[in-house]
């Protein structure tokens, strides 16, 4: 009688041991998920989540093993982003990485004002009602902000230097990005400064895209400068193939488009930005309030010159511009 009480004890024993690893299993934190919302297409912001991901892994963050992210994309349709911000507010999630232009942050602040937002803005987060200031944002919003819709000036003096015989210069831009603005005003004092004449054309679609480079031929533009946009960087492919259809020099605002064939593009470094979101966001997950947590600002501009484009646009690249720029690809 003594060995079957004994057995048994031994066998509870056991289950007791087996069943702990289970049990503390259960007790331990549940991994932290981001929403990651975007009013661009994964494809075409496929450099923007490297980034992301690489700042969350200089926080000690890995997608996966101790960090989740829960990916919505808007395809360029502002429209799309609302459902997709309700959608991240219902899975509570710990933080929502708001990108892709400033409407993907209007939409997740009027979706939720508890769970945290870390945007990315090339406007002024306080005029955009963002953020109260820069080092006290107060509310539950930070991010990173840029100013890359403040550089036209900048690359229409670059595309001046480079094709100087041009005096007709065509001004793209999206008139449903209000960052955009701002960018005509802007760009018609600096190119009366250099006696130039500025056109400004606008596209919200793919066919709008394509009337408007039938209005550059009409219109005789010697050059384009195309408007920071998410709409645009979306449309790329379409937009730098027209350009070389055309034989029209142009200037973007980011790498990507030059790394696509774009001629050349001056602005701010989109990998750069977008890892400083990566370290704003894993500082959430660490702790930090994003009222206490100052905006970032990031100051890292990039020119980027294809050779290969200019050389069959037949152009020269004066040297000056050579060794300004930060990459040439050949």
């Amino acid at each position: 009688m003594a060995s079957h009480i004994g057995r048994r004890k031994f066998l509870a024993t056991l289950g007791g041991a087996a069943a702990w690893p289970v049990a503390a299993r259960a007790q331990q934190p549940a991994m932290p998920v981001i929403g990651f919302l975007s009013g661009q297409s994964a494809q075409a912001f496929a450099p923007g989540v490297a980034g992301f991901r690489r700042g969350l892994n200089e926080a000690g963050y890995v997608e996966g093993q101790n960090v989740a992210i829960e990916y919505r994309w808007a395809e360029g349709r502002p429209d799309r982003l609302p459902p997709l911000a309700a959608d991240l507010v219902r899975r509570q999630v710990a933080v929502i990485a708001a990108t892709g232009g400033n409407n993907s942050a209007l939409v997740a602040m009027a979706a939720t004002s508890t769970i945290p937002i870390v945007f990315t803005s090339s406007d002024d987060p306080i005029k955009r009602g963002f953020v109260a200031s820069i080092n006290r944002p107060g509310g539950n919003v930070t991010g990173v902000s840029w100013f890359n819709a403040e550089l036209g000036p900048r690359r229409l003096g670059l595309l001046h230097e480079l094709v100087p015989n041009a005096t007709i210069v065509a001004l793209l831009i999206n008139p449903d990005n209000p960052e955009s603005a701002r960018q005509p005003a802007e760009l018609q004092e600096a190119a009366r400064a250099i006696g130039l004449q500025i056109v400004v054309l606008t596209a919200t679609t793919a066919g709008d895209i394509d009337t408007a480079f039938t209005a550059m031929v009409q219109n005789r533009v010697g050059a384009l400068l195309v408007g920071s946009d998410p709409f645009m960087l979306n449309r790329r492919e379409q937009v730098v193939a027209l350009a070389a259809q055309h034989a029209i020099p142009t200037i973007y605002s980011g790498r990507e488009m030059a790394g696509a064939d774009g001629l050349m593009s001056y602005g701010n470094s989109l990998a750069d930005v977008y890892r400083r979101a990566g370290i704003q966001t894993a500082r959430i997950l660490k702790g930090a309030k994003p009222s206490d947590l100052p905006v970032d600002q990031a100051t890292k501009f990039e020119l980027i010159i294809n050779l290969k484009t200019a050389k069959a646009l037949g152009l020269q690249i004066p040297d000056r511009l050579l060794a300004l720029a930060d990459k040439v690809i050949d």
